[in-house]
Order: structure tokens, then sequence, then C-alpha cells
């Protein structure tokens, strides 16, 4: 029998958890050029595991992120499976009118926290990009598109340091006032840590925004990503993105490296009672095809060890 103080910390998880897929986009971003083909490829591999959100291209300028190159050419030929949504990031009002007119089911809009990170990312202030964030909105439901609000380095930035979570509070309630479907927050450089989660979550609650309205975005690049993780799930947060492989990066952010590994994650949320609804061994699958397609070796914990169970007996030392 468990011991009942195992039964209490367990009824504390929520019962099921969403997870983005960001590899496409996020994680391919700061690679080597990935051909179109390859790209279509893992994305429809990606439809076919039981993620229901994938990021799967940004219409940003190929002179300023030549690997986001054919954006068009991506969406035009990802066999679309019913059920899941095929996000795009977009800079400015051309990168929204193309992802509409390739039809993206979702836009997201980024906003820096961080004053210098936004200059160096889309070359705004944050408050023009406020500003832009509002009209791109407008025009995303115009064209009926839900919009995601993202506020990056919302954990800290990699020029300025600690950014107030005061700041990121405001930005975030600005995208919501401005019409934004749902507010997301980025750890683009992997420094949150559960205090700086707890902190967060409680600012943004002062503000009315509550952790199950929000989605959370935590990079691995000090072994943090899934203390986090637990950390928000102790507070109600339901939807986290992830990557397959651990892909990740940002081309304006020194230091930065992958997002949380999508294959890691679902191990440990099934692990833990919480569904998903994702299929480990297809993910396994997917996580080597980006492998392959970016040529070099991936830091998914999954990949190379396999779950508990692998090949029906799991990996045994011995004692």
């Amino acid at each position: 029998m468990e011991p009942v103080g195992s039964l209490l910390r367990m009824s504390e998880w929520p019962a099921r958890v969403e997870i983005g897929e960001v590899g496409p986009r996020d994680g391919l971003q700061n690679e080597s050029m990935v051909p179109v083909a390859d790209r279509v490829r893992l994305i429809d591999a990606l439809s076919a595991t039981g993620l229901r959100r994938i990021e799967a291209v940004s219409f940003v300028s190929p002179a300023a992120i030549p690997p986001m190159a054919g954006a068009a050419d991506v969406m035009a030929g990802i066999a679309r499976r019913p059920g899941v949504t095929y996000r795009a990031l977009v800079p400015n009002v051309r990168g929204a009118e193309m992802a509409l007119a390739a039809a993206v089911d979702e836009i997201e809009v980024v906003v820096s926290a961080s004053e210098t990170h936004n200059r160096k990312n889309v070359n705004r202030s944050v408050e023009e990009s406020i500003v832009a964030a509002g009209e791109l909105t407008a025009l995303a439901h115009a064209a009926k598109t839900p919009v995601e609000g993202i506020v990056s380095t919302a954990f800290g930035c990699p020029y300025e340091g600690d950014v107030p979570e005061v700041r990121v509070a405001a930005i975030a309630a600005q995208m919501r006032d401005a019409g934004a479907d749902r507010v997301s927050f980025g750890d683009t450089t992997g420094m949150a840590t559960p205090r700086r989660v707890h902190t967060l979550l409680d600012v943004l609650g002062a503000v009315g925004i509550a952790p199950d309205s929000i989605s959370l975005h935590f990079h691995n690049t000090r072994g943090t990503g899934l203390a986090n993780v637990l950390t928000a799930l102790g507070r109600g947060v339901t939807r986290f993105d992830a990557s397959i492989g651990g892909l990740g990066g940002c081309p304006y952010a020194p230091g930065a490296t992958g997002n949380i590994v999508t294959e890691d994650l679902v191990y440990m949320l099934e692990d833990m009672g919480i569904e998903t609804g994702v299929d480990l061994d297809k993910l396994i699958a997917c996580a080597k095809m980006a492998q392959q397609a970016v040529g070099r070796d991936l830091p998914s914990h999954v990949l190379r060890a396999g779950p508990v169970n692998w090949q029906g007996e799991g990996q045994r030392c011995a004692p």
C-alpha cells in the first residue's frame, strides 16, 4: 500500500497536460538549413503521435533567419491531420498576411520583456511591439484565426539579466487586453528555476492571469527544465511547450540551448499518471528522424536510454 503522503502529493497533479511541439520552428531555426521536404516529413510524423499543437513554421525574412525559408512551401506540403493545430510565428503584418494566406490554424506574436532582446530580435522597442501585436491580433481575428501572445525572456535576459516579474505581467496583460486568445511565457535562455516560476505565477495572478489560462515554454540550458514543469504543475499550469529531441535555441540570445525534450517530458508525465495523449514510441521515432535531419546527436535522454521496459525488459545493470 502506498503511503498516504504519496497519494496526497499525486492528487495535486492535473489529470491531463497539453504539450505544444515547437521543434519544427523553434528547434530548427538555430540549425543549418534543413530541406523543406525533410521539415514536411518531420511535421507529418509528429502529427501522427497524438500531439495536438505543432509550431510548424515562422513567416520571417529568410535574410534574418535563413533556416525558416520556405514556410509557405512547408505549409502547402504537410498532410494536415484533423484535430491538430498547425501554428506559425509572425513578426509583423507582412508575416501575418503570409501566414493567413497559407491557412495556418493559429498565429503566434512575440514581445520580449527585455528591451535589449526585443530590439535585437525584431528591431523595435517593446512599446512598439505591443502596439504591433494588437494590430496583428486584429488582423488574425478578422480572418477567424486565433492568436497566442508570447512574452519571451520572461524569466531573464542574456543582455539585461533579471527582468522584473511586474514588467512581464504588465506586457502579458496588455497582450491579453489587445485580444490575444492565450498568453505564453518563454524562458528564452533557460534562466528559470522553481523559485522564479513561483514568483512569476504569483505576480501574474495579481493582474488576473490564472495558471490554468497560460502556457509555459522552458529551455533546458541550465538543466532545470523539468523541475520548472513540476513546479508549474503544482500551481495548476497544464500547457507546456517542448521540442522533439531537445532541438532549440535563439539566434538573438547568446548561450541559449534546446527546449525541454518532448519525449522526456511525455515519459515523465505519463509515469506520474498524467495523461498527454501522446504515443512515446512514435515520439522516439520522430526524435531519430530529427537527429538525422540535423546531422548531430540531440540531448534527448529518452532517445538514448529508451523508456523503462525498453524492448520489453528495460535496461538493467548488475548490482
